[in-house]
This record gives C-alpha cells, structure tokens and sequence, in this order.
C-alpha cells in the first residue's frame, strides 16, 4: 500500500504544482470568453464552473479509467507508473493546453487547433481522422454499459433493449442544447462515478490488502507477457487514465460554456487528475482482485474481463446498494462519452462546412450520416465474435495517435510563442516524442497493424528508437527554420 499511497499522493500534488506551472506558462487572462461573446443557445451556452467541471470528467471518463485500468493492472506495477506520471506530465498538460487554446480561438473543434499550427493540409487530414475516431467512440461505447445494463435488468430487458435505448438518448444528446440534458444529468452521473471510487479508495484502506511495490520490480505480470509486452501494449492500452486523444475533442465543447479563463486548470487539468485518480484506484483494486481470484478465471480458462472485475469488487465491497450504484457509475461514464464524441463530431464538421448549429434542421443535416455510420459500425461489432474487438484495437490506436499530434500541434504552438528561445516546449515536446515512439511501434507490431506482416514484437524497442531519432531530428530542424524565420522579422 505504500507504493500506492505515494502514487496518490503524487497525483495531488501535481495537480497543485506542475498544473500552477502549466497555467503560468499559457498566462490565462480577463478576456471574454466565447460563451460570452457569441452565445447561440445550443453550444455555447454560460454554465456555472463546478458543472463544467463535472461535464468534462464525465466526458473523457469513458469506459478508460475503469476498464483501461483494470486490464493495465495485469502489466503489474508499471501501470501505477504510468498512470502518476502520465496524467500530470501528458494528459492533464495535454488537456489543458488544447482547451484554452480552443477557449481563445472562439471555441474552435481541434482539427481547428491543429491546423493553425501544423499547416492546412494536416487540419484537413485531421478533420477526417477525428470525426471517424469519434464515430469509433459512439459505436464501442453503447455494448459495454447495454450488456451490463441487461445483466442489471429483468431478462425481458435484454443487451438489444439496452443498445436501442443508449442510442436513442446519444440522438438527443447531440441534438439538443446543451444545457438540456448533458448539464442536467451528466453532475448526476459524475457523483454516481465518484461515489464509486471513493467508496473503493476507502475500503482498499480498510481491508489494507498487500499490493506490490516499486522495490519489488517492474516486470511483466500479464499471463501473455510474451505476446504482450509492457511497451508498447500497456501505454496504449491504459489511454484514458494516463493520456488519451479523445480528451483534446472534448475540451472545446466546454470552452464553449466557459465564463472565465481563470477557471480552465481545475476544468482541464484537474478533471484529468481526477481522471488519474480514478484509473490508479481501480489499479490497485483490480490487483486485489487478480492476486485472490488470479489473471485467468480457473472455470473457463479466460482471462477475467474488466467488466466481470468491476461488477465483483462493486458487489463484494460496497454492498448490494452501494454495488449498484457503483455499477451505475460505471455504465454512465461510457454513456456520457459516446454522446458527448457525436455532439463533438457534429461541431467539427459544423466548422468545415461553416454550418451555423442554431437551426435543428442544420443540425440534422450534420447529424444523420453520423448516426447511420455509427449504427453501421455498431451492427458489424455485433454481428461478428471479433468485430468489436477489432473496432476497440483501432479506436485504441487511432485514440493515442491524436494525443501525439495533440501534442506536436501544442509544442508548435509553444515555440512560435516564443520564438524558439524558450525552454517551454518541453513540457510537451517530451510527451510527444514519447507517444510518438509509443504509436509508431505499436502500429508497427500489432496484428491490426504491420504486424501482420511479420514484423516481431520484440522489434517494438528498436522501431521506437529510429522513430524518435528521427523526430527528434525533423523538430531540430524545423525549429531551427522558425529561429531564422523570427530573425528575418
């Protein structure tokens, strides 16, 4: 519990300094936000800070912080590493830049964000490749709360009742303002969802379980260590609770709600933190779990999903009230990221076209492909044994891929502030370079990836190293241009 403990303790106390850091280094102002300045009733609509704040958790929530790190737990002590180090360093960096970025472009979609700093033919691309990656988030984020929903549920009520039902109300969500169900409901949902972790937290303190500790090694405890090795599987696999793409779609919609810039580092950064918080309880919690009921379910010979162990801590620790609302808990936060990634979608394409979101009816023209694909993909996942295993490994992928050139966009941003004479961009360059080895070596070895091919997954380390030698030496090189270009001004 001590190597727990400290790791907890880390993440609070990053939030207090590093994130006074961050926001120090961007300079938030007095400046009128968008809410206030173009307020249309739909998006960008005023809303009191502690809800935002609530939206945003539940909006890059999802099913990573749970599931992510109950699958991560398997990796053994590395995934707490991770989660400290990633969430105050990466992410949490990672969403606050991207959302006051948004905040002071007028509560621009990222693709936006992305391409004022990396050139237009990357925002096209990027406009492209954020939409189908949300697109992935609603179809991958409506089986897994519907077949817990179902188990929760009368048999009448099956997973095909659920999936109908969560669609139906994702059609809403996107549709209407958004004060009218997101900024009603989601604040309940958020308490749902952190009931469950403090209640979790605290009983891990009363049953005091023996965890491992740093001292103890970093090894590979995953029952397939050897197709499934620390890098890169475990850093795209726990994405949420660390760093994760989708959190920089999500920060300009509540840009969008934002009265004042000096309330984004407890918005941003202390959603992620909190994010952190939450994906290292259940870490530590899965652990419990895998060291008295073990990796793989002895009955079936399968390893334990995150579904079966959440559903048995909630259960056996919190009690048959406290089990279902934490149950509860852990069904709203997928929900609210699946309707959420469409309303998102909706605004960046919205942007493209220059579509303006008052009219309904000019919603709709926006919204009606988005719903067919989404449904089209959601039918392949379900009509296939692997479909929706091979829809989670793409979404995985392509999730981190977009933190990445996040972050490139973010450091691009940094050095053009300041000319290329500032130490600053480091505290996202370090990130990108890292995430950038991460995504290159995993693509290159994953079967959904390269893999395929033959590439082996002990070549993963040496893909890394020539991927980052070579960014490393474009970035040089770029940056000494942006030098030469600021001395000929």
């Amino acid at each position: 519990m001590i190597t727990f403990t400290i790791c907890l303790l880390a993440l609070v106390i990053g939030y207090f300094v590093y994130g006074r850091l961050v926001e120090r280094i961007f300079g938030p102002d007095d400046r009128r936000t968008p809410a206030l300045v173009r307020p249309d009733g739909v998006d960008f609509i005023p809303l009191p800070t502690w809800k935002i704040f609530m939206i945003q958790f539940l909006n890059i929530a999802g099913l990573g912080p749970i599931f992510g790190a109950i699958m991560g737990a398997k990796f053994g002590t590395a995934s707490y590493l991770w989660i400290v180090l990633g969430s105050i360093f990466a992410g949490a960096t990672h969403d606050y830049l991207a959302g006051m970025l948004s905040l002071r472009h007028e509560g621009e979609s990222l693709p936006e964000i992305i391409g004022r700093y990396l050139g237009l033919t990357t925002k096209q691309v990027m406009r492209g490749f954020t939409v189908l990656l949300m697109v992935l988030v609603g179809a991958v984020f409506v089986a897994g709360p519907a077949g817990l929903l179902a188990k929760l549920t009368p048999d009448s009520l099956d997973m095909t009742f659920w999936i109908v039902v969560i669609f139906l109300y994702y059609i809403f969500a996107t549709l209407l303002p958004v004060d009218k169900i997101i900024g009603k409901v989601y604040p309940l949902f958020a308490i749902a969802l952190l009931f469950m972790a403090v209640g979790i937290l605290v009983m891990l303190y009363v049953h005091h379980p023996v965890l491992p500790e740093f001292w103890d090694g970093l090894s590979n405890t995953h029952p397939k260590a050897g197709s499934l090795p620390i890098f890169p599987i475990m850093f795209v696999s726990i994405a949420c609770g660390a760093i994760s793409g989708f959190h920089a779609t999500q920060s300009p919609l509540m840009a969008r709600c934002m009265t004042s810039e000096r309330h984004a580092r407890p918005i941003f950064y202390g959603a992620m933190v909190t994010e952190g918080i939450v994906a290292l309880i259940w870490a530590a919690a899965a652990t419990c779990f895998f060291g008295e009921h073990g990796i793989v379910d002895e009955a079936t010979g399968k390893n334990f999903s995150g579904a079966m162990v959440a559903t048995a801590i909630s259960r056996s620790w919190l009690g048959p009230v406290g089990g279902v609302l934490a149950i509860l808990g852990i069904v709203a936060a997928p929900i609210t990221s699946g309707d959420t990634a469409l309303r998102s979608a909706r605004l960046i394409l919205a942007d493209f076209f220059h579509i303006a979101q008052r009219s309904i009816s000019k919603r709709l023209l926006l919204c009606i492909p988005l719903f067919l694909v989404t449904m089209g993909l959601l039918i392949f996942s379900l009509s296939d044994a692997q479909g929706f295993k091979i829809i989670w490994r793409y979404f995985a992928w392509a999730n981190q891929t977009l933190a990445t050139i996040t972050l490139w966009a973010l450091t691009a941003w940094l050095v053009k502030r300041k000319g290329g004479s500032s130490w600053t961009p480091w505290i996202t360059l370090i990130p990108a370079l890292f995430m950038t080895a991460v995504c290159t070596s995993y693509i290159c070895v994953a079967p959904e990836g390269f893999g395929q091919l033959g590439v082996s997954l002990s070549a993963a380390p040496q893909v890394a190293l020539v991927v980052l030698l070579v960014a490393l030496f474009l970035y040089v090189r770029w940056l000494k241009k942006q030098k030469q270009l600021r001395r000929d001004e």
